[in-house]
């Protein structure tokens, strides 16, 4: 077995390498920090700074409203957890049926395209007060009134349209000769679509669909505008009663909090995917 050790001529490329790359980064690291540095001594020497900072930045307040805040954040994170598992759920069945062929599947398959494309043209926000509002009216018998409950529904109506076409486009992103594969095999449509065509679709479709429960934890801020008691309510409340809006800069804390690392982690698996695809393509 032969020992290998890079020549001295591709040492000297690593270390060129190396130098540039270290040049690179303090170069960036640099330019960051001035910048930063700039947009912090305009906005700080602005004649309006010490109002905006006593108004939105202010320390006492902020301390003050933390242990509410930090409380009600929890019904946000509740309503984030009990909503995703219905999304995910309703959202593949809603992709299948559009995909589907049969003609025994039509009506489905109709009211499917028909869910999809009313719901998303109706902002959220709306949704919310639709059925957190309207639906406790109704007095109902055997339905909850609660308006954390009805939020949570109008969260899974609507990213359920949303992520059912995520969904769908990573279904129909599966190049046609699985199928045929499949078929060849003697596999059914159905059993083509569970075991060969889903896996990879939604492997596929991971990425957007981290970036759509992003977006789903920032909108459960959309619950206070039914009267729900969480962490955005809270935070508006103090600053009704107080004439102090740091708390809304709390509250917007926690959300950054909670969203960041899944954001890093969508970018993470994006990042992956792309090596695998250029791996294979070599």
């Amino acid at each position: 077995m032969i020992d290998w050790s890079p020549s001295q001529h591709e040492l000297e490329r690593r270390q060129v390498r190396r130098r540039i790359r270290l040049r690179s980064g303090l170069i960036a690291t640099a330019m960051t920090v001035l910048v930063f540095l700039v947009v912090g001594l305009v906005v700080t020497s602005s004649p309006g700074w010490p109002r905006v900072q006593e108004t939105f930045f202010s320390s006492e307040h902020a301390r003050a409203s933390f242990p509410d805040i930090w409380d009600a954040i929890w019904l946000n994170i509740k309503m984030f957890l009990i909503a995703e598992v219905f999304i995910l759920l309703s959202a593949i069945l809603i992709a299948l049926c559009r995909v589907s062929r049969s003609p025994w599947l039509m009506p489905l398959r109709i009211t499917a395209v028909v869910y999809t494309d009313v719901v998303r043209g109706i902002p959220t926000i709306l949704l919310v007060y639709l059925l957190a509002i309207g639906m406790p009216a109704l007095q109902l018998q055997g339905l909850p009134n609660s308006g954390f409950f009805w939020a949570t529904v109008a969260l899974i109506v609507s990213y359920s349209a949303y992520v059912a076409e995520v969904f769908r486009a990573g279904i129909e992103s599966v190049h046609p000769s699985q199928w045929a594969s499949a078929e060849a095999l003697g596999l059914s449509r159905g059993q083509t679509l569970r075991h060969v065509v889903v896996p990879q679709g939604v492997r596929r479709v991971v990425p957007p669909l981290l970036n759509d429960f992003v977006s789903l934890q920032k909108d459960t801020a959309l619950a206070s505008s039914a009267l729900v008691f969480e962490a955005v309510f809270v935070a508006r409340d103090y600053g009704n009663y107080n004439f102090n809006y740091t708390p809304l800069v709390v509250a917007a804390g926690f959300f950054i909090v909670m969203t960041v690392p899944l954001a890093r982690l969508c970018d993470w698996l994006t990042a992956r995917m792309r090596r695998r695809e250029l791996a294979g393509a070599l």
